[in-house]
């Protein structure tokens, strides 16, 4: 049985869809929990749902401020990060031959340098306490590539890429860095694709449906658990078998 009570967990993104579901899963768990994004009053209701969830509103693309954020995060955790989850994530969508600079730009920025910063500042942390876990959630698209997102595949194949190498760095610190790689979830990305598309997808799909944002957070919650202090360095998708890796 999952049990994660006393585990002080640090979700970026907390207020979509997927990071919402992954708050109410660790907290049914017992985990303390710390939510940032940037929207306040979802801040404020998230916090209103249980008395372990704290919130500090940041937004994590202003690299500068990202260090002293980790520090207020911790002083929040009376010192102790054990976990970080990389969920924050954005997309801008164009065929690569009218995608602009500041289209890949913005999202390379966020989704890939954001993620690096903030692991690298709590590994920092982690190291001090010679233990932590850090889960990045991927995508799908970072495996198969998708048209109009050659951005967002890039930004989450870094992701995936760069959790490798730190997990190579920092096993021996009885540090573990794993990914989950969601296929198409339903939030309110996907619900902006028009009827015929989301059927052509789902064919595509052996499960024939689209995910729950709870499907990714069980996942979350095992890579957050002493169940997976083994596993290192891997992508766990969660896709309705529409991708092997």
């Amino acid at each position: 049985m999952i049990n994660l009570q006393n585990k002080n967990i640090l979700i970026t993104g907390a207020t979509g869809g997927i990071g919402n579901s992954i708050v109410d899963v660790l907290t049914s768990l017992d985990a303390n929990i710390l939510v940032t994004g940037t929207n306040e009053k979802k801040l404020e209701e998230l916090k209103s749902k249980n008395q372990k969830i704290k919130s500090i509103k940041q937004d994590i693309a202003v690299h500068e401020d990202l260090e002293n954020f980790v520090e207020k995060c911790c002083k929040e955790f009376d010192d102790k990060i054990d976990v970080l989850i990389n969920n924050a994530g954005i997309t801008s969508d164009n065929l690569t031959i009218r995608m602009s600079k500041d289209e890949w730009s913005k999202v390379i920025h966020l989704n890939l340098t954001s993620t690096f910063l903030l692991s690298k500042f709590v590994i920092k942390k982690m190291l001090k306490n010679k233990f932590g876990k850090i889960i990045n959630i991927t995508s799908v698209v970072a495996h198969t590539g998708n048209i109009g997102q050659a951005n967002y595949a890039a930004s989450k194949g870094g992701v995936l890429s760069m959790s490798k190498s730190l997990s190579m760095e920092y096993a021996k610190k009885n540090i573990t860095i794993n990914c989950i790689a969601p296929g198409f979830i339903e939030t309110a990305m996907t619900e902006k694709i028009n009827q015929e598309y989301q059927e052509q997808l789902k064919s595509k799909i052996p499960l024939n449906r689209f995910g729950a944002p709870k499907d990714i957070a069980n996942c979350a919650a095992f890579l957050c658990s002493d169940l997976s202090n083994y596993i290192t360095g891997e992508t766990i998708h969660v896709n309705g078998g529409m991708y092997f890796s």
